[in-house]
């Protein structure tokens, strides 16, 4: 990997094109780089996982608007259309709109891998819209899976590097530009075209955090697939000649002087080099719980202590819990928030799904984390639970930061220390550094957890029969043709569909 030295230039300043961040970006996909045996098996796992996500909130009512927006735009010119999970597999839609729907089917539990740097991520997000686009225009599995390694691998890169969110800038301002570029490797398109490309989906998907503040909405599951939507459209026109606004990081009034550090930022960026090889899905992380990735190594936390200090679980016996972790965890996810919802059992389930306090009181009474069940209103509203839930918040520890933006695989964690202080003085203390399926944790996931987990998710919404179809499909995906690409989905059993009426719009 070699570091690249990105800050703002003044209008009067050379910045030859060679030397833009976007352009670097571009270089790195347009490189024809092979990818290793190692990566083409993780993209397999991520497709697999999500699909399991995807399958699992097919009737969930973010999912059905999309999936109804994205009916009303049927193939367009060009290609073949993509695919929709849940419907037929000879149903197509215009691509941009099929990112869209499978996009907010993938995000909508918060359920898929996660990396965690400067900035926050879901890398699989990348996967919507470039498996659309494979779709849509017919490529090779081979050619699928060099795009997605490109997706990751920039995705992974600028998180690495580029804080977004401590100026409020949503995460995914990161995800345009992967999209796009990971799209760019797959179509083996230029560099300047990618490199246009790259500028505008980085221009179109900047917004603000609020979606992930306060009372949050169904706009979470809804704001990566924009950003998705936006790479396949800025691909498309980047294709058709255009040029976008450049340099769109470094410039006087371009993203980094206006909308991160400011005009004296200066940032280090990791990139692979030429002939290189992209591993950076490797150091992604995938989820067993549908919760936000900070509660992971806590739910596995709680689960331990209820059964080792079950009198912790009964509010009438606990003074406090207190949860000592990252900044991260605590202002964005914990009491540090200082957002009341997050102590609200009236809270919408994208609420509850960033409260630890919620998440680990309930995990902890329970013994276990279900990603339908443990956001229930009742379950959200029992007396014992809203007890225990408002003695629980979360403290910063220096310590767990460090070790949170630690670049030593060995020491990153992205859990913390619990102290529980019941009223006869007893102090239960434990602590976890990482979740239990965490490659570092005590049950990492591989193949077989994967497949797993989109069985169990899966079950009820998919027959057998489509099941064991899929899972044989991808697992051949280097090997896939054009054709068979296009089984990469999943039909939902019959009436599953159709007992969540699509809504009514504008189109």
């Amino acid at each position: 990997m070699k570091l690249h030295n990105v800050r703002v230039y003044k209008s009067e300043e050379t910045l030859e094109r060679k030397d833009q961040l976007a352009w670097k970006i571009a270089e790195v996909a347009s490189d024809p780089v092979a990818v290793s045996a190692e990566v083409t098996e993780m993209v397999i796992n991520r497709i697999i996982d999500n699909a399991s996500v995807a399958v699992a909130s097919l009737t969930r009512k973010p999912v059905v608007s999309a999936r109804s927006q994205a009916l009303s735009h049927p193939s367009s010119t060009g290609g073949n259309g993509a695919n929709l999970f849940g419907e037929p597999q000879d149903l197509r839609v215009s691509p941009e709109w099929a990112a869209w729907a499978n996009g907010v089917a993938v995000r909508e539990l918060d359920y898929h891998d996660t990396f965690l740097a400067a900035e926050y991520s879901h890398p699989g997000d990348n996967i919507p819209p470039i498996l659309a686009v494979a779709q849509h225009v017919g490529v090779s599995g081979a050619d699928l899976v060099r795009g997605i390694a490109t997706g990751y691998e920039i995705q992974v890169d600028l998180v690495k590097a580029i804080c977004l969110h401590k100026h409020k800038i949503d995460h995914v301002a990161h995800l345009g530009p992967s999209a796009a570029a990971g799209i760019g490797t797959m179509l083996k398109l230029p560099t300047e075209t990618i490199y246009q490309a790259i500028g505008q989906a980085l221009h179109t998907t900047t917004a603000t955090r609020q979606s992930r503040k306060g009372e949050i909405s169904s706009w979470k599951a809804h704001a990566p697939a924009f950003a998705g939507k936006m790479a396949v459209e800025a691909v498309d026109r980047a294709m058709r000649g255009e040029t976008s606004p450049t340099p769109i990081y470094e410039g006087e009034d371009g993203v980094i002087a206006w909308m991160l550090d400011g005009p004296t930022a200066a940032y280090e960026v990791p990139l692979p080099e030429k002939g290189e090889a992209k591993r950076g899905i490797l150091d992604t992380y995938t989820k067993e719980h549908s919760a936000e990735y900070q509660a992971q190594a806590l739910i596995d936390l709680a689960r331990k202590l209820h059964n080792e200090h079950p009198e912790a679980t009964n509010p009438e016996n606990v003074k406090s819990v207190v949860i000592h972790t990252s900044h991260h965890t605590h202002y964005v996810i914990g009491s540090g928030a200082n957002d009341p919802q997050k102590y609200d059992p009236t809270a919408s389930r994208e609420t509850l799904d960033h409260s630890i306090p919620y998440i680990f009181t309930v995990a902890l009474q329970d013994g276990a984390w279900h990603h339908v069940d443990s956001y229930a209103p009742a379950r959200a509203g029992r007396a014992d639970t809203v007890a225990l839930w408002n003695k629980t918040t979360t403290l910063e520890d220096a310590e767990w930061t460090r070790r949170y933006h630690s670049e030593d695989p060995a020491v990153k964690a992205f859990g913390g220390r619990v102290e529980i202080t019941l009223n006869d003085g007893t102090v239960i203390v434990d602590e976890l550094a990482v979740a239990d399926a965490h490659p570092l944790g005590a049950r990492p996931f591989a193949r077989e957890q994967y497949i797993n987990k989109f069985r169990i998710l899966a079950d009820g919404v998919i027959e057998d029969a489509e099941v064991e179809r899929f899972l044989a499909l991808v697992q051949r995906l280097p090997e896939l043709t054009a054709e068979e690409i296009g089984g990469l989905t999943v039909t939902a059993k019959a009436g599953v569909l159709a007992s969540a009426p699509l809504p009514k719009g504008l189109f």
